[in-house]
């Protein structure tokens, strides 16, 4: 008689967890092994498994015990798991312990460990936030959250507005405001602001107040303004210089001048705690409390969230086509950029853009082979040699834009790559990141375009992309397999 069809989905599943419980029982016996340092000389593809975990345990006893990313590696030097610590050394150690491998969660995977690397951080926030974009980049099958689109918050103050606004956002503007942030803690962000909004006394509303509409001067404010937390510019109860200079001692605040005001706060918490005033006490000290947590916050170049800032990449390619005078309207696109490590060691990042996204599994890395020191030029000319000699030699088709992230010099630099290789180049264009400026071939002055230009906006998504992809991920290049020979 065949199976019921009802009874199916309750024999895999019985299967599946058959499974997991053999796995798990391996994963014991395997950490059991490590912890006792029983490993013993033999051949087998499971002495090669003990013996990647081993030198993972091994390895992270080495961790500094500040705060940091570890990525976990598997035998193929693939990243299947990003996770972030206080800790280093004691919260990547907990991988390896007996109960890592008895909890449900991790259980069924830490026996693929072959490897573990780590970037340092300077703070915990800066932990949180650099987590959250590996994995969004790297997507690595182990991690189940972060994975999706969603972004961290940030303070956005709207400087083109006659009255400025403040608002929390996580869809921020690129142009017309000024930004603060990202923020790991939403909560945290929108206590912090209702404790300033009683000090600055700034609006948070969406009305497109203008001093030149008298209409305003009927308007009924809001609560804010009956509880003093806003100087009510929609009544005109403050003239547009005073409402700004209110802004301009925010953003001061923001920008690091926040000691003085905790200092007088301090001191106003101490002379009511002498009075006996508790109440009043207790509230200040929270109110410290939620402006100190301004400080857990990101920068905006370091911790970058490209999926915040929408560029449309049709309008950019088609500026570009008209900018560059392209007979067609590029499709691929290829950022280089190089970096240098610790040590001295220079390495390379190429990034490739089809349609104007990112496509990820086009970027290559590559170790600086042939030159000595620090020398951005040589690094150009070696990278682009390597790359568009082995697409040569391949028959593979060459991208419609090659970006060189840097000046008229770095843009030579590969040009005489090309040159020395009797290598047909592609349009070769190099973005300056001091004033923006588009270096061409043979053109002695360089491209100027407008800040809001889609073209220009594009080419420095692509160059920001290979920038990004070239700091934050060099500490997971140590394994020569992951670079480009």
């Amino acid at each position: 008689m065949p199976d019921d069809p009802k009874n199916k989905p309750a024999k895999n599943k019985a299967s599946q967890n058959k499974a997991s419980q053999n796995k798990a029982s391996q994963n014991n016996e395997l950490v059991d092994k490590v912890c006792e340092d029983k490993v013993t000389d033999g051949a087998g593809d499971e002495l090669v498994e003990l013996l990647g975990f081993s030198h993972a345990a091994t390895k992270v006893k080495t961790f500094p015990t500040s705060p940091g990313v570890y990525l976990m590696k598997d035998d193929a030097a693939r990243v299947i798991y990003v996770g972030k610590a206080k800790n280093l050394r004691s919260r990547a150690g907990s991988y390896f312990l007996k109960a890592a491998a008895e909890d449900q969660r991790t259980a069924p995977w830490i026996g693929e460990i072959a490897d573990i690397d780590f970037v340092e951080c300077e703070t915990e926030v800066d932990a949180l936030l650099m987590e959250a974009r590996l994995v969004k980049d790297i997507q690595p099958k182990h991690n189940k959250d972060l994975k999706d689109d969603k972004s961290f918050p940030y303070l956005m103050i709207t400087t083109r507005d006659e009255f400025p606004r403040v608002e929390i956002t996580r869809e921020p503007k690129e142009k017309g405001v000024k930004l603060y942030g990202p923020f790991p803690s939403a909560g945290a962000l929108r206590g912090a602001i209702q404790v300033l909004q009683r000090i600055f006394r700034f609006r948070t509303c969406t009305l497109d107040i203008s001093e030149s509409e008298e209409r305003w001067k009927w308007f009924r404010p809001c609560l804010l303004a009956s509880i003093n937390q806003c100087t009510a510019p929609c009544n005109f109860r403050i003239s547009k210089e005073e409402y700004r200079r209110d802004i301009k001692r925010l953003q001061t605040f923001m920008e690091g001048g926040k000691k003085r005001l905790l200092k007088e706060m301090h001191d106003e918490m101490q002379a009511a705690s002498k009075a006996m005033d508790f109440e009043r006490a207790a509230v200040l000290r929270d109110e410290i409390r939620m402006l100190e947590k301004l400080e857990d916050r990101g920068e905006l170049d370091t911790h970058v969230q490209p999926e915040v800032f929408y560029i449309d990449p049709k309008k950019g390619l088609t500026g570009l086509r008209k900018v560059l005078g392209l007979a067609e309207t590029p499709r691929i696109i290829e950022g280089v950029d190089i970096a240098h490590l610790g040590g001295g060691e220079t390495v390379a990042s190429l990034v490739q853009f089809i349609d104007g996204l990112p496509f990820k599994p086009g970027y290559r890395r590559f170790r600086i082979q042939d030159v000595d020191g620090i020398d951005d030029f040589r690094s150009i000319y070696e990278v682009v040699s390597r790359r568009f000699r082995k697409l040569s030699d391949s028959g593979e088709s060459f991208p419609d834009i090659l970006l060189i992230d840097g000046g008229k010099g770095q843009l030579n630099a590969a040009m005489a790559a090309f040159r020395d290789q009797d290598i047909t180049p592609p349009t070769v264009i190099s973005l300056a990141k001091r004033d923006e400026e588009i270096f061409r071939p043979g053109d002695s002055e360089p491209l100027r375009l407008s800040k809001s230009a889609f073209a220009l906006r594009l080419l420095q998504y692509v160059r920001d992309e290979s920038h990004r992809f070239a700091q934050h991920y060099h500490h997971i290049l140590r394994s020569k397999s992951t670079f480009d020979r």
